[in-house]
């Protein structure tokens, strides 16, 4: 169903994970995506071939984001493209998909180990988020990904954890703010999920086996289910959902 025809959006680090298959979901769904990327090229482009190969429309635009200038320097290039593709530099949803980082307990996390899951996790969205403020057009859809491990007390992702508490506070408060433009900002946070990211684990049949017994529905999650959460929300279909956080995560650790 082509319902996000003629809508605009922008992941952030959609060259790989999850981002890749929400990029190509809002994709098929109609949209124009900007696939945005930190480093590596070829895996953006890789994605927008994905995208392309599929009947879909799809454009990179680089910035390793966790500040303001590389927020305005993302925002210059997708005005740039957006202006020549559609005559506006405006777009309707905006996927703060960025995140990750080092993990460990607190006596490891230094000021260099913090800083790089903050920038990378709530820097990262905010500064991107403050300076397309006035880009999303009216009635469109914020969606920051969090994490399941926003609500655990696991001390060995301490930061991680407080990161992303941040990101859903943060969705929570811009909710507020941009609902009276008709604007819908919401998280969602996935549990263990296939794919590169988690390999290490899937592929270890004892590892596999201890996240799968804590997980309700017994199995890792795909790619492709947390990419349709990511689609409910920005299509019409999410248009009275606004300030929850969805736990995507197949009942991981409840």
């Amino acid at each position: 169903m082509q319902d996000l025809e003629g809508k605009v959006a922008l992941v952030t680090g959609a060259s790989r994970g999850l981002g890749v298959h929400m990029a190509a979901r809002l994709a098929k769904a109609g949209a124009l995506v900007a696939v945005n990327y930190a480093s590596d090229e070829a895996a953006a482009k890789n994605t927008v071939r994905l995208i392309e190969d599929a009947g879909g429309q799809a454009f990179i635009v680089q910035a390793k984001l966790g500040g303001q200038q590389a927020a305005e320097e993302l925002a210059a290039a997708l005005d740039s493209e957006l202006t020549l593709r559609t005559g506006t530099n405006r777009i309707d949803i905006l996927v703060n998909n960025i995140g990750g980082g080092d993990y460990g307990p607190i006596s490891e996390a230094d000021e260099p180990f913090y800083d790089q899951v903050f920038a990378n996790n709530v820097r990262g969205p905010f500064f991107l988020t403050r300076v397309l403020y006035d880009r999303i057009n009216d009635n469109g859809r914020v969606i920051n990904i969090s994490s399941a491990g926003s609500r655990l007390t696991n001390p060995n992702i301490i930061v991680y954890t407080m990161a992303k508490a941040a990101v859903e506070a943060f969705t929570r408060v811009l909710a507020q703010d941009l609902g009276k433009r008709g604007i819908t900002v919401n998280s969602v946070a996935p549990g263990f999920t296939a794919g590169p990211t988690n390999d290490y684990i899937v592929k270890d049949p004892v590892a596999a086996k201890a996240i799968t017994d804590i997980t309700a529905l017994n199995r890792f999650g795909q790619p492709e289910e947390i990419a349709e959460v990511v689609y409910f929300l920005a299509s019409s279909m999410g248009r009275w959902v606004t300030a929850q956080n969805i736990e995507a995560s197949g009942g991981f650790k409840l």
